[in-house]
């Protein structure tokens, strides 16, 4: 941890802004001293027209923190304003880093001063787009300090809180900025789901992909199709750390979220300026489908009956049967998936695709006789042409169709667009032949892989991935032409659950890897050899007392905490070989 950190917030924000102007005092200090402006209990909030969804926002994380009441009213000195504004004005600032730019045009872009410079009032925030006054607030809030992020202030009523006078425009690299989380695996009731959505937006993260279907459970509710969740949802057993093991948590393990429950989620994500996308895995991933309806399944091949959800790691060979029951099924779940997911914060659908064994398909009468109908070349074709059915399904009610690499296996539907996870070919390939890609490789951004080598970190899978190593993650790979990095929408982290079995264990494999993660998908870096690591670093030792505040159990820099640890129990510590989960 660094020796000398800065004290100045202003020195501090993650992930760093495109520019960045202080005003600071000369003083020999290393970091130079900036005068202050004083939010105080007479503070108002002027929300200009188009920006009154926001003030309830501020009011519940700034103003329950501060214990500021903000009440609204017209601009004042020591006033806080927020407007939309087409063309934010430049900032005269000096670059954050070596590729910062002036001013902000992005749709998420703002423009941030504290020092009362520009229209006489303490805080001026100001964006294209209600989503980038957002953003922008998530700065303030970083500039008034750690205490900020609590839920109560620690104060006491009537104090006033300090500002330091900055100038800020900034913007992100990326439209597609993401975390996935896995609740398939290991169930995460509603609240922590909420939870999450807060902790990325805290972070300027704007979609979560919600991997809510897999062998291991089923987690939405399907009205027309009840045993979904009434035997999906639930499995009788659990393996305990990898799946070589020889350890089981005989405890039952379910849970799912009704409609409702979605709707809830979804307007929250909302609020915030989240996208949503939604994962119903196929045609592999999917025995806890099949052992709610066994007629899913190659029946001509295994006895689909005697399935039950699956209680192990890995990938399954139980794939679904390649029938117009299954499609007509699957149609039926994506019709409701659709009405839960509206299409202003789910314009994309993730349908999974990935790690489908053609094995029973190889062995099926059903199967072979529909290859052979189809005029298909074999499994492979099979599989892509019930991705293209998908495809044109969706397509048809306005969504695009997204899915993990494998879904080039065989040929691409036409609109698809690719989460490119084993690595950067397929992304490179696809973007290529000009498909919208998401990079995701697990070789760094998978982080459910162990964060230093050694038997003290808990279950190790996969992978040594440092802070520094997602840090120095590049989403667009070298060498790839323009019009092909055109086509790389951005960047996701992974998080999957099979060895985190509450929200602690998420929390410490997400943390604090996510906010290196979330300065890679945001801020304008150099090439990863050119990063400054050590600047960073230094910035983090603020920013986890900001996760402090927030109660995040993240891993500290010094290692596991010893409840943190998972003594015995094995993960895959094998540098270099597939995590394979």
């Amino acid at each position: 941890m660094p020796t000398n950190p800065p004290t100045n917030p202003a020195h501090t924000l993650i992930p760093a802004p495109r520019t960045l102007l202080t005003h600071d005092t000369p003083t020999p200090a290393p970091h130079p001293l900036t005068p202050l402006t004083r939010l105080c209990p007479t503070t108002t909030l002027h929300t200009a027209p188009g920006t009154e969804p926001l003030a309830p926002l501020l009011r519940n994380t700034i103003g329950a923190a501060t214990g500021l009441p903000l009440p609204g009213g017209a601009p004042t000195p020591d006033g806080i304003v927020l407007r939309l504004t087409p063309a934010v004005p430049a900032v005269p600032a000096v670059p954050a880093g070596p590729a910062g730019t002036g001013n902000p045009t992005h749709p998420e872009g703002y423009r941030l001063t504290t020092d009362r410079s520009v229209e006489n009032v303490a805080v001026l925030l100001e964006s294209p787009t209600p989503a980038g006054l957002f953003r922008g607030i998530q700065t303030l809030r970083q500039l008034l300090g750690p205490e900020a992020f609590r839920r109560a202030p620690l104060r006491g009523a009537g104090q006033s809180w300090a500002l330091p006078q900055v100038s800020v425009a900034d913007e992100p690299r990326f439209a597609w900025r993401g975390l996935m989380l896995d609740v398939a695996r290991h169930f995460m009731p509603k609240d922590g789901v909420l939870r999450y959505l807060d902790l990325i937006a805290a972070h300027k993260l704007n979609v979560f992909h919600f991997h809510l279907t897999d062998d291991q459970g089923w987690r939405i509710e399907i009205k027309r199709h009840p045993r979904l969740t009434d035997v999906g949802a639930w499995r009788g057993r659990t393996k305990w750390g990898h799946r070589a093991s020889p350890l089981w948590d005989e405890k039952p393990h379910g849970g799912y979220y009704t409609q409702d429950d979605i709707r809830e989620i979804v307007a929250y994500a909302a609020e915030r300026h989240i996208r949503v996308v939604p994962e119903i895995d196929l045609p592999g991933h999917s025995q806890a489908a099949i052992a709610a309806y066994p007629e899913l399944g190659n029946t001509d091949v295994i006895d689909t009956a005697s399935l039950s959800v699956w209680d192990t790691w890995g990938v399954n060979p139980n794939v679904l049967a390649p029938t117009d029951t299954t499609l007509r099924f699957y149609e039926g779940v994506l019709e409701e998936v659709l009405e839960l997911f509206p299409e202003d914060v789910s314009p994309f659908i993730h349908i999974g695709g990935d790690e489908c064994p053609k094995d029973q398909w190889q062995k099926s009468d059903i199967a072979q006789a529909r290859i052979r109908e189809l005029g298909l070349a074999g499994e492979n074709e099979l599989q892509s042409w019930i991705i293209r059915h998908f495809d044109t399904w969706l397509s048809a009610r306005g969504r695009r169709l997204i899915g993990w690499d494998e879904i080039l296996e065989g040929g691409l539907a036409p609109g698809a667009a690719v989460a490119s996870w084993r690595g950067y070919g397929a992304g490179v390939a696809a973007a290529e032949a000009g498909h919208d890609v998401v990079m995701c490789p697990e070789q760094y951004v998978y982080l459910d892989h162990r964060q230093a080598p050694g038997a003290e970190e808990p279950m190790p899978i996969g992978f040594v991935r440092t802070l520094e190593d997602v840090y120095r993650f590049e989403p667009v790979p070298a060498g790839l032409g323009p019009e092909a990095a055109a086509h790389i929408l951005g960047t996701q982290a992974n998080v999957w659950t099979e060895v985190m079995e509450n929200q602690a264990r998420v929390d410490y494999q997400t943390f604090p890897r996510l906010a290196a993660f979330a300065e890679v998908a945001w801020s304008a870096l150099p090439a990863p050899a050119d990063r400054d690591f050590a600047d960073f670093e230094a910035r983090m030792t603020a920013h986890y007392r900001r996760l402090d505040a927030l109660g995040v159990d993240y891993r500290p820099p010094t290692g596991p905490l010893p409840w943190q640890r998972r003594p015995g129990v094995l993960g895959r510590p094998i540098e270099g070989a597939p995590p394979n989960r």
